[in-house]
């Protein structure tokens, strides 16, 4: 039986955070991935020279993600997005206003709408989102946004800089926190997708002494007096003095024995999966070169061109992103509809697009994030389960009110911090502490 310091169970951003912070403070960490390649969603498949993520990617600048890698000395190359955008009502394509120009010049406002609209930004650079009450994303904006085509085109803001439509129960104050984040400091495009980000973290986590293994499926974790043995498929058993689990949380609750009536459990139960329908495309060139960045504003869809503003492939082929975002509150239907959906806007911003196709990926149902902040939490997730201890957690679903890769950051950070804060006392606790 090998024994380490740290275990961390998954590969993916959250795990490779943890595993930095954990190993640059002399602690024998190991990574266990279960499939062949590190890095979970934030991998990149590369089809003949052009690199596509799974599904549209970006980086908030100013985010928990963003601000740890710089922390960490990794160097992203990449490009910002110009915020022009287009907006996509009725079938037919306007202006979606951004600065004081485009406001006066939409048709899809009206006087009255423009002026509304114009405090309505002013109004959310300003905001105080600490002070905004546990309400959800409709309430608020019902009560702040009275003209309909207003709060069309702020609920399509929302769904972009979130990649979650659930209005009804998204909580006001983190969606407001993200827009905020979009407005003042934007988004970075990574050259080469996000492939970069984690060939970046694996480089720093080995030289910092980071064991990884990979295909290392864990079948169960158990405490055996103070020590966490972690059981794999192949018959493999290490133990280590803390785990940090950064699998998703109904799987976590299956691996971990005896999570029943525990924190966990409640986290797991209340967690609310969100996805999407996702095309990406590689073409030749870009048949209308003013369409780089659109919303629906009648239907949760969304048109991104990264290659704007990154670096994607080898030959200098644009790659574009569609996305279609599903409810989860609501039961998907439609499904098999969804790819003729984006295509059909993809054919509305570029016609005769498909003659410059020279690769695609369509996922109908990735995942986005394992859970959110929404009104129905009964309380943040992690990093420790109070009645496990030496248990952690730790990925998407585990932000406190931070969300996407920045909650699966900010988690895994947060769980390395815990666990050396923990080992620091109980070393003072045994009497190796320093002596004064």
């Amino acid at each position: 039986m090998k024994h380490f310091d740290v275990a961390i169970v998954g590969g993916g951003l959250a795990g490779l955070t943890a595993s930095i912070y954990l190993a640059k403070a002399g602690r024998k960490v190991i990574v266990l991935e279960k499939s062949s390649h590190f890095g979970g969603r934030g991998m990149t498949i590369n089809k003949n020279g052009i690199c596509m993520n799974l599904g549209a990617h970006a980086l908030y600048r100013g985010g928990e993600a963003f601000i740890t890698f710089n922390e960490l000395g990794v160097n992203l190359p990449g490009g910002i997005p110009s915020t022009k955008a287009h907006g996509i009502w009725k079938g037919d394509i306007y202006t979606i206003p951004t600065d004081f120009r485009s406001i006066l010049s939409t048709p899809l406002l009206s006087w009255s709408a423009k002026v509304q609209f114009a405090r309505l930004m002013i109004h959310l650079g300003n905001l105080d989102v600490e002070k905004v009450p546990k309400i959800s994303l409709t309430t608020w904006a019902e009560n702040e946004i009275k003209d309909p085509m207003v709060r069309n085109i702020f609920y399509a803001l929302c769904r972009t800089t979130t990649y979650t439509y659930a209005p009804t129960i998204q909580l006001a104050s983190s969606v407001l926190k993200q827009i905020q984040l979009s407005m003042k400091e934007g988004v970075l495009y990574v050259d080469g997708g996000w492939e970069t980000i984690i060939t970046n973290l694996r480089g720093i986590a080995n030289t910092s002494g980071v064991q990884f293994l990979a295909k290392k499926h864990v079948l169960k974790i158990e405490h055996c007096e103070g020590k966490q043995r972690i059981h794999c498929f192949d018959d493999e058993v290490f133990e280590a003095g803390a785990v940090i689990v950064t699998t998703p949380p109904k799987e976590a609750c299956k691996i971990i024995k005896g999570t029943e009536e525990t924190s966990l459990q409640k986290w797991s139960d209340q967690s609310i999966q969100v996805t999407v329908a996702a095309l990406d495309i590689g073409l030749k060139q870009l048949p209308n070169p003013l369409h780089h960045f659109a919303l629906g504003l009648d239907q949760p869809i969304f048109f991104t061109n990264q290659s704007r503003a990154a670096k994607l492939s080898e030959d200098g082929s644009i790659v574009v992103s569609l996305i279609k975002y599903h409810n989860p509150v609501l039961e998907l239907n439609h499904i098999q509809e969804e790819k003729e959906q984006l295509e059909n806007m993809m054919e509305l911003l570029h016609p005769n697009w498909k003659r410059e196709v020279v690769a695609q990926q369509y996922l109908p149902k990735i995942t986005v994030v394992h859970d959110f902040p929404h009104i129905d939490r009964v309380e943040k997730p992690g990093p420790n389960i109070p009645e496990m201890p030496g248990v952690y957690v730790a990925g998407d679903w585990a932000g406190y009110d931070e969300i996407l890769a920045d909650a699966a950051v900010a988690s895994g950070k947060r769980a390395a911090l815990h666990i050396l804060k923990k080992f620091e006392s109980e070393a003072v606790h045994h009497g190796n502490g320093a002596v004064i």
